[in-house]
């Protein structure tokens, strides 16, 4: 996971607790690091005498030893990300905290804290005193909090019977001063596990079909461990919950029996290359759907999406053989419908249906349905602004056969659209690109071939293709599609030849190889 020409492994740190019994705490922290690649620094901040059926004794290291262990690591080993989870006493919070501080005045540093109250066995791991330090010295530090519901609760100061829903008191463990807070859901029951995310960037809930197993010890720690990881790498928080509970998943999937009581989860290497293990994400606080498949068309174009700006244009990309032709007309105001506009996605849908090429008609889903639009894309804004009547016009359309488009850009962007079950998912920029004013970094030919693998559905790299051997280069990735605008030249019909001979050449290469994790597209920003 390291780059090539920076071969010291990246750092991370768990201050947590030792399990005896080989299950939770560093133990499961030290095999969520191998899978991912970095390097784990265990700091001891307690030790349990524990199996899988009892913890029959917690004891705190004592302070001198705890502050010795960050010492002599940050002199040699600073850390680019820190995870913590069960901590012996307040004064180990208060030392941690007061730690956080000076290591991120010598720049940004992510923290994942898993507020650990209590033990799979259901044991009591911490008192009220350490829940009330954790609270007023380490949640206001995180940068990604990974509380399970009944932690919430506790740290909230609720009863267990508390009915608040997980966004609510997500929206309140947030407002203690987090920046981003997950609220696990394994241990709730039902088809699906999920775990309500909000952070800056997302809100909602992050799910995928529940194993059904005993041997379930450590699951919080894997996931906290595998987001420590992700960030310390150069995730955003958001991305770096899909790639933990993708992590966690798996871990589950390789658990195994030892002992009498709950066995521990084993995180692998390879997680982040299966999609069974990407989740969906929901659009607001209504529980997704999962499927596998998407739920309007099932036929797949191959070759050059053009996109463009005038009827006329569409006309001419389907003269020259496009396999895709999206029409792109930029208003001021997106819910007007003036005559010309009207005009102009009415002869594109009109050329498409006599051709049968699809032609998709982006932003103006509306109108575009009122036409008899096959096919429509939406960007992301356009998704999150969509109300229940907006959603139940779109499935409906759906059932009649319209194909959906959806850009992405990120991970829990790629995971929002497959909760949408679309036919086609674009990802974006592949390179640098100009015709879009837009905070993502470039994903590269090594992110295109990992969405081309785990979206579920085709995919079509989109930005920043110039020139005839990058489109080649797409089509070597395994995306169905490569978009192709400002290339397009004066002369469409015309240039489309090129473009299409160059689709066919990269279709007869050798594939992409297939990374074992896409890199980050979006920067951290320092934590507050």
């Amino acid at each position: 996971m390291n780059h090539p020409q920076n071969p010291s492994p990246t750092v991370i740190w768990s201050v947590a607790g030792h399990d005896s019994g080989g299950g939770a705490g560093l133990s499961a922290d030290q095999r969520a690091a191998d899978a991912f690649g970095v390097h784990l620094c265990p700091v001891l901040a307690a030790i349990t005498a524990q199996s899988t059926t009892a913890v029959t004794r917690v004891a705190a290291v004592p302070a001198d030893l705890f502050e010795a262990q960050l010492d002599t690591l940050q002199a040699d080993l600073p850390p680019r990300a820190i995870k913590t989870g069960l901590l012996g006493d307040p004064d180990q919070v208060q030392a941690l905290a007061r730690r956080i501080d000076r290591l991120r005045e010598q720049g940004p540093l992510p923290v994942v804290v898993d507020p650990v109250l209590r033990a799979t066995t259901g044991a009591t791991l911490a008192d009220d005193a350490l829940r009330q330090a954790l609270v007023r010295w380490l949640l206001p530090r995180a940068s990604l909090a990974t509380p399970n519901r009944r932690e919430a609760l506790a740290l909230l100061g609720l009863p267990q019977t508390d009915a608040t829903p997980a966004p609510a008191l997500a929206a309140s463990l947030r407002a203690l001063g987090g920046e981003a807070v997950l609220i696990t859901g394994g241990d709730d029951g039902g088809d699906l596990s999920c775990d309500w995310l909000d952070t800056p960037h997302a809100r909602g809930w992050l799910a995928l079909p529940r194993l059904d197993t005993p041997h379930n010890h450590g699951t919080g720690c894997t996931l906290a461990s595998g987001a420590a990881a992700a960030m310390a790498l150069g995730w955003v928080g958001t991305d770096a919950a899909v790639l933990g509970k993708m992590l966690a998943t798996q871990a589950l999937r390789h658990a195994r029996a030892v002992g009498r009581g709950a066995g521990p989860v084993i995180a692998t290497r390879g997680f982040g290359s299966d999609p069974s293990l990407l989740p969906v994400l929901s659009i607001g606080d209504t529980l997704p759907p999962w499927a596998t498949t998407p739920a309007g068309t099932t036929e797949r174009p191959q070759g050059v999406y053009a996109i463009v700006d005038t009827a006329e244009r569409a006309e001419a990309c389907i003269a020259g053989g496009a396999a895709m032709v999206q029409l792109r007309i930029k208003t001021d105001d997106g819910t007007a419908a003036p005559e010309h506009l009207r005009a102009e996605l009415t002869r594109a849908i009109a050329a498409g249906q006599r051709s049968g090429v699809p032609v998709v008609i982006n932003d103006h889903w509306r109108l575009a349905l009122e036409l008899g639009a096959a096919a429509l894309h939406l960007g992301q804004e356009d998704l999150l602004a969509l109300d229940a009547a907006d959603h139940h016009t779109l499935a409906r359309a759906r059932a009649a056969g319209v194909s959906l488009g959806l850009s992405s850009h990120s991970l829990w962007e790629l995971c929002r659209a497959r909760s949408m079950q679309p036919d086609l998912i674009a990802c974006g920029p592949v390179w640098p690109t100009t015709t879009k004013a837009m905070p993502w970094q470039p994903q590269g030919l090594d992110n295109l071939a990992w969405w081309a693998h785990m979206a579920g559905t085709a995919v079509v790299g989109i930005g920043g293709v110039l020139t005839h051997d990058q489109l080649a280069q797409v089509a070597r990735s395994g995306a169905a599609m490569g978009c192709v605008v400002r290339g397009l030249g004066d002369d469409p019909a015309r240039s489309l030849t090129e473009w299409s001979a160059a689709w066919a050449q990269g279709r007869l290469a050798a594939p992409l190889p297939l990374p074992a994790l896409p890199h980050p597209t979006l920067g951290q920003n320092p934590p507050a």
